[in-house]
């Protein structure tokens, strides 16, 4: 399967929603539910935009 984001930017919008120190410490895995979600809410956000500008 092929990667849909890079790692990268993974943590980068981790930062923004603060699970930045959760993933350090646990990794992906340790990221509640909720805390996900609005990471792809916010990816498909990024990836809108970048449509858009296109």
């Amino acid at each position: 399967m092929a990667k849909l984001m890079s790692e990268e930017t993974k943590l980068k919008l981790g930062e923004r929603l603060g699970v930045d120190d959760i993933v350090r410490e646990e990794g992906w895995g340790g990221v509640p539910a909720r805390q996900c979600g609005m990471l792809v809410r916010e990816a498909i956000r990024l990836a809108e935009e970048e449509l858009s500008r296109s």
